[in-house]
């Protein structure tokens, strides 16, 4: 991952990929309690200060914080730019590594220390791959990000800000001039995007540019979102129509240019597009999916072993699955149900606004019950909102089957669900509370709000990201919802049966698209003789595997270790074993390399034998 596209998307990536300075089992001989205290706070204010540096890289990480710097401005996406970000962590470890003794620090600031270091190591070895990630794919592109960026987090709440807005919205076209820049020397390089990515981005593109002021009839998502804001500011009603006019001007103008460069490059690098592989394909790609497992598991799992824990897990969860179809009393075969969950409408949701709003709903009940019962589990709860919300329909085409954005740190915007509605006719009503429960709670925002509001963290750890903790944590917050009394019937659970499956599938499917040169057909075939996904989200998953190597692979890698250490933990401590306890030490410290993890509950399981 890209230092800047990281601080954009993550606000802070990483992952441990050296040896620890210390473990459990040998870490130095802790320092005198006022002097370990001291220098403990003055490395989390090092800390603090290198990732404040770092973020100061990016507006729009600033903007995600609640800051209102560089307000104006959008992330510089050019190579010189990742290549400051990297040379700025690599100058900050090595005055971490001046200024401090980890000998001197206690357990947390040394593990702060470690996490640190390793973090700039990854960096260092993403860095060598930099130019492969698709700027524009079937995971996103500019196109969509960037709107969908100002309406969610850009706040008006003056003038001046509105200015700002506006003066992103002209930024936009020095943004899709680097995106199309960077896609042409990719080109060159031999390093083009699968051939179905190129009618989706654009669909999406052109989305983004219907309604006023582009095109007649009613105000585009992003007019609309402008003038609902400025509507809501304290000026005279002269300034609100400026400022209407100017963003206007901006919108059919630089803004529209930008779009214009995006779809231009769109066709002129389309015909060089060889087919929908994987990695392998790709020059030195065998190296490249190395490093995207090594990234996205934190382990040093091969693709053939990962491929194989996925044909295990499939196994496992089919005949999870047959019980349960048995208990509901469905009498044919396990495909012929899956069938029946694709297209038999009794399963289905109605395709229209009331369709829509009843999944929406349904969605926010699942969570309210789950947070009913939630002190019963945790220790501690975020305290930020909780959203559940459908995707914009300019970015249906691109946008994930469901996901979690987080929270600001002020307040000012809560963590949002968001959920793909485009086809009600691919979403079935079994798999709702599961999805709820992975995106929102206990899931994602138990995890990723929670972390960033942790007291005596330093910032780049309550911001940090580790794929396999991150979905592990989701996909097992699946599972935790059975416990929790999540699921109303055996056909919910039959719903997060097939949502684990999916999961299991994407081992076998993203090591077998980009290590044993699946076609992506192939992985299609296999998806949906073992899943009952709909056609439209099995299709869009498998896409999403082919542009986003390695990343599918996190969750059910996460998830298998964090299971592993509750077994481990309740073997070990029997009746003194405590849930609310095991999940303070899962999410008390923030984002973690599963090594660390084990550690972690290791070292719980030692002080409380």
């Amino acid at each position: 991952m890209k230092p800047i596209a990281a601080l954009t998307a993550l606000l802070l990536a990483g992952c441990a990929t050296t040896p620890p300075l210390t473990t459990a089992a040998s870490a130095p001989p802790a320092a005198e309690p006022a002097a370990e205290a001291s220098e403990d706070a003055r490395l989390n204010a090092f800390l603090d200060a290198a990732f404040d540096e770092a973020v100061a890289m990016s507006p729009q990480a600033m903007t995600s914080l609640g800051l209102k710097t560089d307000y104006d401005k959008l992330d510089d996406n050019t190579p010189a730019a990742e290549a400051r970000a990297l040379e700025l962590e690599q100058r900050q470890l090595a005055a971490m590594r001046a200024q401090f003794d980890p000998a001197k620090l206690g357990p947390t600031a040394r593990l702060s220390y470690r996490l640190f270091e390793e973090k700039v190591a990854t960096d260092e070895k993403q860095y060598a791959y930099r130019d492969y990630g698709f700027p524009v794919s079937t995971n996103g592109s500019p196109a969509g990000e960037i709107p969908v960026f100002l309406i969610n987090q850009h706040r008006i709440d003056t003038v001046q800000d509105a200015e700002d807005y506006i003066a992103r919205l002209r930024d936009t076209k020095r943004v899709m001039e680097e995106t199309a820049a960077t896609m042409r020397r990719q080109a060159a390089m031999g390093i083009v995007p699968p051939e179905m990515v190129f009618e989706p981005a654009r669909a999406d593109a052109k989305l983004v540019l219907t309604g006023a002021p582009f095109t007649d009839g009613e105000d585009s998502s992003l007019l609309a979102d402008f003038k609902e804001k400025v509507g809501k500011l304290d000026a005279p009603q002269a300034e609100k129509d400026r400022l209407i006019a100017e963003a206007k001007t901006a919108m059919t103008g630089p803004y529209r240019e930008g779009y214009d460069i995006l779809l231009t490059t769109l066709d002129a690098i389309e015909p060089q597009a060889k087919g929908n592989d994987g990695a392998w394909s790709l020059p030195n790609g065998e190296a490249y999916y190395d490093a995207r497992l090594n990234f996205y598991t934190t382990t040093d799992l091969t693709a053939d072993q990962i491929h194989q824990i996925g044909l295990n897990q499939v196994a496992a969860i089919r005949a999870e699955m047959e019980a349960v179809k048995q208990e509901i009393g469905y009498k044919g075969t396990l495909e012929q149900f899956f069938e029946a969950l694709r297209n038999d409408p009794k399963y289905q949701y109605s395709n229209d606004a009331a369709g829509r709003e009843a999944y929406l709903d349904d969605a926010r009940a699942a969570i309210a019950r789950i947070m009913a019962v939630a002190p019963i589990w945790f220790e501690r709860l975020p305290k930020a909102p909780l959203e559940v919300r459908a995707v914009e329909p300019f970015r249906e085409e691109t946008a994930s089957v469901a996901f979690y954005n987080r929270p600001a740190p002020d307040g000012s915007r809560p963590g949002i669900f968001y959920v793909n509605l485009a086809d009600m006719t691919q979403v079935q009503k079994p798999q709702v509370e599961a999805i709820a429960f992975h995106e929102g709670a206990p899931g994602h925002h138990f995890q990723i709000a929670l972390a960033q509001e942790l007291p005596d963290l330093p910032k780049f750890r309550r911001f940090g990201y580790y794929g396999a903790y991150t979905e592990g944590w989701g996909l097992y917050s699946e599972r935790l919802a059975a416990e929790m009394g999540g699921y109303d019937d055996p056909l919910a659970r039959f719903g997060m049966l097939s949502l684990q499956m999916w999961r299991a599938i994407r081992l076998v499917t993203d090591t077998g698209l980009h290590a044993k040169r699946w076609s992506r057909q192939k992985a299609i075939d296999y998806f949906t003789a073992n899943a009952p996904l709909s056609k439209r989200d099995i299709e869009k998953e498998v896409n999403r595997y082919i542009n986003n190597p390695g990343q599918a692979t996190s969750y059910m890698i996460g998830q298998l270790k964090i299971a592993e250490l509750r077994a481990r933990a309740e073997e070990a401590l029997g009746d003194k074993f405590d849930i609310r306890a095991f999940h303070e030490v899962i999410l008390g410290q923030g984002a973690l390399p599963l090594d660390v993890l084990e550690e972690q509950v290791d070292a719980y399981i030692a002080a409380n034998r």
